[in-house]
């Protein structure tokens, strides 16, 4: 039997599903009638959806790192996290918080957390659904708490996070943050809410409100992907915002590439040559930032 072909519908129809109003049985629907039958269909959601089964780029058990789940003090209660750090490192590192997409801290992320602490930093990512429990193993019920999620008691736990880690013992003092999809808009978010933020990486994310771009102080790298047009829409006036500002920031735009085309679990939106140039630029623009 041949590979199911997935079309650009069935990815917007997708992305429709996990950012907007449609529910799943709309979804299947949706992507039955695009599919042709309910058989095509349920073959083809797998290659939609993030497999969180797929193998990691670094093993949880990598010799080279300490990992943990830690703990620490949030804005108003406790945040949970998953802290990765290079092992023998001679002196402190600069930090990194690594924000999850909208299905929480989940095993792709732990893996982001990684790949960023073999790159020389500090990586913690913390789980923004610690207020509401922590992320449970049901992705649709994650999405549903991001639904109803305080995003300015979200914001302070970012910058509670910063400064979690700013404080340290491994750590040199400096904290950036990078982020995917929710997570991009989240750095967008305590760009606007945090002086003391040392750059921030945000990777197709929903951008900041024009009005809230003077309060931003850290440079800003921003990845978008050139099929991404829920998200691309607000492109023009943040950057006008950022320009008029006199803001530091790079737009970098990834065409033919879909949004969440770094997540590496999800076959039919990654895709390996964006997300490789836009980790070297990012992994490059960090050092230049938290040396």
């Amino acid at each position: 039997m041949s590979k199911p072909e997935v079309t650009q519908a069935m990815i917007q129809a997708y992305d429709e599903y996990t950012h907007l109003t449609l529910d799943r049985r709309g979804f299947m629907q949706k992507l039955t009638a695009l599919a042709g039958s309910g058989a095509a269909a349920a073959a083809i959601m797998p290659m939609l959806a993030a497999n969180q089964a797929n193998a990691a780029m670094v093993e949880e058990t990598d010799a080279r790192l300490d990992v943990s789940d830690v703990t620490y003090p949030g804005a108003s209660g406790e945040m949970k996290g998953y802290l990765a750090i290079p092992k023998d490192a001679a002196d402190r590192l600069p930090a990194v918080i690594v924000i999850h997409e909208n299905r929480g801290l989940n095993p792709h992320i732990r893996d982001v957390a990684r790949r960023m602490a073999l790159e020389g930093f500090v990586a913690l990512a913390p789980d923004f659904l610690s207020p509401n429990g922590g992320t449970p193993a049901n992705e649709d019920e994650a999405r549903n708490m991001f639904q109803s999620l305080d995003m300015a008691g979200a914001t302070a736990n970012g910058e509670a996070t910063r400064a979690f880690l700013a404080g340290h013992e491994k750590t040199n003092g400096k904290v950036g943050a990078i982020g995917f999809c929710w997570g991009g808009g989240m750095v967008n978010r305590m760009a606007v809410a945090s002086a003391e933020l040392g750059a921030g990486v945000a990777y197709y994310g929903s951008q900041a409100p024009a009005d809230q771009v003077p309060s931003i102080q850290a440079p800003l790298m921003l990845h978008y992907a050139g099929l991404d047009e829920r998200i691309n829409a607000g492109i023009d006036a943040y950057k006008a915002a950022l320009d008029a500002n006199g803001k530091t920031y790079e737009l970098h735009m990834y065409e033919g590439v879909n949004h969440a085309f770094n997540n590496d679990t999800s076959s039919a939106r990654y895709d390996k040559a964006a997300a490789d140039l836009a980790w070297s630029r990012t992994v490059e623009f960090l050092k230049k930032n938290l040396a």
